[in-house]
């Protein structure tokens, strides 16, 4: 696949094809010739996904950054993030915006 191939397809698509070639390898019922085939399209998939995910990280520090250009560190706390996802707000009622 082409670089600007890869990059048309959506991270979500790249990570779905990865899936279903992982799903077909474990059940070993494939040639040989099309298992190797298969597992270097997942490589390929896999390197793809990782990138953009490196690059989305990139973005992020980007732009958490303090007024003097520095990255702003947190400890991730995991309780918090999934009373966020359900709740949708913070838990402790101190939502601080950063803008």
């Amino acid at each position: 696949m082409k670089k600007t191939e890869a990059q048309s397809k959506t991270f979500e698509t790249q990570l779905a094809a990865l899936e279903k070639i992982v799903r077909e390898l474990e059940r070993g019922d494939l040639p040989l010739e099309q298992s190797l085939k298969l597992f270097e399209d997942g490589v390929k998939l896999s390197r793809e996904c990782q990138e953009r995910l490196n690059q989305a990280e990139r973005r992020i520090e980007i732009l958490l950054r303090d007024s003097e250009g520095r990255p702003v560190l947190s400890a991730f706390d995991e309780e918090e993030a999934r009373g966020f996802a359900v709740t949708g707000e913070d838990e402790a009622g101190d939502d601080e915006n950063v803008f």
